[in-house]
Formats: C-alpha cells, structure tokens, sequence
C-alpha cells in the first residue's frame, strides 16, 4: 500500500468512527421523558435514521365526562378527534445534528396546534424542548426530564 493509499484508508476510518460517535450521541436522547406539567409521559424512540416520540402514560388517562380514554379532541382535522391520546405520536421526524435534534415538528394536544422544534439536551436526564413558529428565538422552551425505569 502506497502512502497515499494509507492516508486515504486513515481518513475513511476516521470519517466511519466519527459518524459512529456522532450517532451514539444522538440516541442519548431514546427513552422515558416527562414534560414540565407531569401531565404525560413520552416515550421516544429511533426508526430508521429518525426520532419519534409518543404519549405512553398520562396522569389522567380518561376524560373525566365520559369516564372513556381520552381524545385528540382539540386535533384541526375532525379525522383525528376520536384517536386516543394515550399512543399518540406527538414528536416526528427529529434528526441528530450539530449536537441537537431539529427538522422535527412537535404536537400541542391542549392546543391542537403543531410546531416546529428543536431538541437540546442539558445533561443526560435533562432536556429542553423549544417549539417555535418561524423563528426558534420566538418560541417557547419546556424542560422534560428523563424518567428512571425501577
């Protein structure tokens, strides 16, 4: 092997560890993570190269009237007022770079509204969450904590 070849063969290697890394890094963000409110849970999870995250617990899980599983029903779409909360995927299609998650969109269920967002995190249980409309420094910041599994 030629030195050029070598340095060629180095750099690749080099280049595959760093996207190892930087991939690790950002599944840091995989797990339990409960809103400032405590009203929810949210479990977030990787598919394919991307980030979701789902309401898997609520505090109150029935609406007190109908004593039944409670609703999107604040959704715009009337399709999707009957959909349970509990399951629903309120974090889409995050991407890990530059050591945030962004190009995701998150979904206010006490609104109906959805945002655009961006992830951050400040230690390993901590993260913050901003939700903007246009401009990121417009927006609203909630901090979630990870939630220890016993």
């Amino acid at each position: 092997m030629n030195m050029k070849s070598f340095w060629l063969v180095c750099s690749l290697l080099a280049t595959m560890l760093t996207t190892a890394i930087a991939q690790d890094n950002g599944d840091q963000l995989i797990g339990l993570w409960e809103p400032s409110n405590g009203k929810a849970r949210v479990k977030i999870e990787k598919i394919g190269s991307k980030y979701y995250g789902k309401i898997v617990w609520l505090r109150e899980p029935n609406d007190p009237q109908t004593q039944q599983p409670k609703v999107d029903k604040n959704n715009p779409d009337e399709s999707m007022r009957s959909v349970p909360l509990k399951g629903y995927r309120m974090l889409k299609d995050f991407v890990f770079k530059n050591g945030e998650w962004t190009d995701g969109t998150i979904y206010d269920p006490e609104s109906g509204s959805t945002y655009s967002c961006v992830i951050t995190v400040k230690d390993e249980n901590t993260l913050d969450i901003r939700g903007y409309v246009g401009v990121k420094a417009l927006g609203r910041t909630d901090v979630w904590k990870r939630v220890k599994l016993k």
